[in-house]
């Protein structure tokens, strides 16, 4: 009895003691938030205001795991998320009862199945394409689905990695990012797209102009196989970036160009490219000085802009053209950017991608420009509906993100990603295992490149590149669904309504 009546009475003691300094606390929350100035709620209401700004930050992750529908979360909702993740165990990807997806949605792409669709015997692999046929070193590119820019800085090593050694496994396309090519970028022995920033990371001499020198030196990497010159990108068009100089590190320095503690600035465009002849001018000089294909990546604000450019190429002759553009969606995604850009900035993939194709195809540069379309598009069916737009090839980069492992946490302009992939914390980065993450990248580009080809069977014809615009529907605001070769009628033939 003793001893129980003594545990007793230190439990009673804590309890006090608990009670008091909660007390204690609130009566400092009390002054201190009347004697504030800056949060009228919790001037007028102390203490108790201070949950409202609790429950505002933690409704976020709530609503994620316990209200949210599987297909109501944005930008990319529970269902698109968990198809990645299926997709990256390589123990395939199929689902039982019905489909929890509206067929009704505006937008809502529905792919016309064949009477007749190939036999089993008659199914092929997506064939390989040449990009850049006038480069003294052309590129035959495998995939039609690729990795997106995403640059060492904005990912962190283990990530860069893990995406390097996927790349290889699934015999798929890296693009560096405007970082720099790292040798984190070439590890697994895989393709890389080496992407030029507004900035020139990697190719910049002391004043942050273009190096012929560096060009050459990156070019002399058997893995480099293309340079893509970003004007734009989805997320932030007309705007550039910051690395602040406190992530600027010895490697990272050596890597962009910089000096140790020297924040990275990026140009909200070239500063030497003002007008499409001066574009058209640098996308040559990039060919000759390294003699690789070279393309540009842009954000389309309306085809009316882009029309004096194919006119140009017209005019100048097909030898001039940019060997692919790559075109981004206003819904594309970054680290960190204004809201109004990320918001308001940019025409949607869904719409500017068909009206690239277009232009393209009516100035008669079918054959000689390759189009890679981006901005959002993570599973098959929106690569299969790039590929019926007329895209030649598809690069995702917050695909790939889901398959290393990604959360959606909305903490990629914070060094606190708790899955390591845009952390450089160590601790978080060891989150992060390169050993089985990338054989998760290498699972989902591979099963998506399956199910889309699985799509091209099931329309009618034996592989995704002969899809047409007259195999998928697009659902209007009325609920009713129209051919996507009505929405946008071919400019030549080639990606519309006869063919």
């Amino acid at each position: 009895m003793g001893f129980a009546t003594h545990a007793l009475t230190v439990l009673a003691l804590v309890f006090v003691l608990v009670l008091g300094g909660l007390a204690l606390m609130a009566l400092l929350f009390f002054v201190v938030d009347k004697a504030q100035t800056s949060d009228a709620i919790r001037r007028n209401y102390p203490v108790i205001g201070r949950f409202r700004h609790l429950f505002s930050t933690l409704g976020e992750f709530f609503r994620q795991y316990f209200f949210a529908m599987d297909r109501e979360e944005m930008p990319f909702n529970r269902a698109q998320r968990d198809w990645v993740t299926h997709a990256g165990t390589g123990k395939g990807n199929t689902v039982a009862f019905g489909s929890t997806r509206s067929l009704s949605a505006p937008g809502t792409p529905i792919f016309m199945n064949a009477a007749f669709p190939p036999l089993e015997d008659q199914f092929a692999k997506t064939d390989p394409m040449l990009i850049g046929p006038t480069a003294a070193i052309p590129y035959v590119a495998k995939s039609i689905f690729n990795i997106s820019g995403m640059s060492y800085g904005a990912i962190s090593r283990p990530a860069v990695e893990a995406l390097s050694r996927g790349a290889a496994e699934a015999g798929i396309w890296l693009n560096t990012g405007e970082g720099g090519i790292s040798p984190f970028h070439t590890l697994g022995a895989c393709d890389v797209v080496f992407q030029i920033g507004t900035a020139k990371f990697g190719v910049r001499d002391e004043h942050g102009n273009l190096s012929d020198e560096k060009l050459r030196k990156v070019a002399e990497h058997p893995q480099v196989r293309m340079f893509e010159l970003k004007m734009a990108q989805g997320a932030k068009p007309g705007k550039g970036g910051i690395l602040p100089g406190e992530k600027v590190n010895a490697e990272i320095a050596e890597i962009r160009g910089l000096k140790i503690g020297q924040d990275g600035i990026s140009p909200n465009r070239h500063r030497e490219i003002n007008n499409w002849g001066d574009l058209l001018d640098m996308v040559e000089h990039i060919r000759e000085v390294t003699g690789k294909p070279v393309g540009f990546k842009t954000v389309m604000g309306s085809p009316e802009a882009l029309d004096p450019l194919f006119t140009l190429i017209e005019e100048r002759g097909p030898d001039c053209a940019p060997d692919f553009i790559a075109i981004d969606g206003g819904e594309g995604g970054t680290g960190a950017a204004p809201m109004p850009l990320i918001d308001l900035v940019g025409m949607p993939i869904r719409e500017a991608l068909p009206m690239l194709v277009d232009l393209r195809d009516k100035h008669g540069l079918h054959d000689r420009i390759r189009i890679i379309a981006a901005g959002k598009l993570v599973n098959p069916s929106d690569v299969a509906w790039a590929i019926c737009a007329g895209a030649d090839f598809v690069a995702s980069a917050r695909g790939f993100m889901f398959a290393l492992g990604c959360i959606q946490a909305l903490k990629c302009n914070k060094n606190t990603c708790p899955t390591g992939i845009t952390t450089h914390d160590p601790r978080l980065q060891a989150g992060l295992v390169v050993e089985d993450k990338y054989k998760r990248v290498a699972h989902y580009a591979k099963q998506v490149i399956k199910e889309v080809e699985t799509i091209a069977h099931s329309v009618g014809v034996s592989e995704p590149r002969q899809m047409r615009r007259r195999h998928v529907r697009v659902v209007m605001a009325d609920g009713q669904s129209v051919p996507m070769n009505t929405l946008f009628p071919s400019q030549d033939g080639k990606v519309g309504v006869t063919h």
